[in-house]
């Protein structure tokens, strides 16, 4: 799944969603300079955010295709997997995560994003926790359910309490302190909403790692279900977001 977002990069770097600002003054504020490196940047959309900020701004992604779109966009892109990356000697003040760290060994990636930051560097993970209310997505769950009855992703519940999230995020926490190589990991959390119109939310759904691997007729009929379920709603929806972050600061001066 990791790599099966870029069958439509285009879409992805449209449809999905930035990241908030003041989560990004925050890392930016800090750490010691503005040298960052982009883990799993994907199409550059949080990269691009960063560049806004006047950050210098590297991206390592696993996939071709999300980097071709990066870099169409500005972003300089070396494309490999985190874990096999070279830095070649380069040590960057930032090394950010946006929506992708879970693609990542989180013991391996921990340790090597200390390798490469600088003293008093910043790691900081981080991504959304979105469900959307549930007129749309209990209809959307149930369209799942039937048309990828084999999945996996089939038994989960059609909402998640922030909760999950805020675990999931504890457990990355963890990683990060038994490194031994950084200072006490902090968690963050940002809330914020965004309005959807119907399109616009079919917009973004292919682009979740439930629906990237769909054969057509499987996407249509979760869309058609989930597209319906809007139109009762009067055609649009307000999602309520929360982003989550893990992040520490590089112990040591050396």
């Amino acid at each position: 799944m990791a790599v099966s977002f870029g069958v439509d990069a285009q879409r992805y770097d449209q449809a999905r969603p930035g990241y908030p600002d003041a989560l990004v003054a925050r890392i930016i504020a800090g750490s010691p300079g503005p040298d960052v490196l982009d883990v799993g940047c994907g199409t550059g959309i949080a990269a691009r955010q960063f560049q806004t900020a006047g950050c210098t701004v590297l991206g390592v992604e696993p996939d071709a295709r999300m980097a071709d779109v990066a870099r169409s966009r500005g972003l300089q892109v070396e494309v490999a997997a985190f874990e096999a990356w070279q830095p070649a000697g380069r040590t960057f003040d930032a090394v950010i995560a946006a929506q992708s760290w879970h693609w990542v060994d989180p013991v391996a990636g921990a340790a090597k994003a200390a390798r490469v930051l600088r003293p008093g560097g910043r790691l900081a993970i981080f991504g959304h926790a979105y469900e959307p209310p549930a007129e749309v997505a209990d209809p959307f769950a149930a369209a799942y359910r039937r048309a990828a009855p084999d999945s996996p992703l089939t038994g989960q519940p059609a909402r998640r309490p922030i909760g999950f999230y805020q675990a999931a995020y504890a457990k990355l926490a963890d990683k990060i302190r038994e490194t031994g190589q950084f200072n006490e990991p902090e968690q963050w959390r940002f809330d914020w909403e965004q309005p959807y119109t119907r399109d616009q939310w079919l917009d973004l759904l292919p682009t979740t790692g439930g629906l990237t691997q769909l054969r057509p007729d499987q996407l249509a009929e979760v869309l058609d279900a989930v597209g319906d379920a809007i139109d009762a709603l009067g055609g649009r929806f307000t999602m309520t977001y929360t982003t989550l972050a893990a992040t520490a600061v590089r112990a040591g001066t050396s």
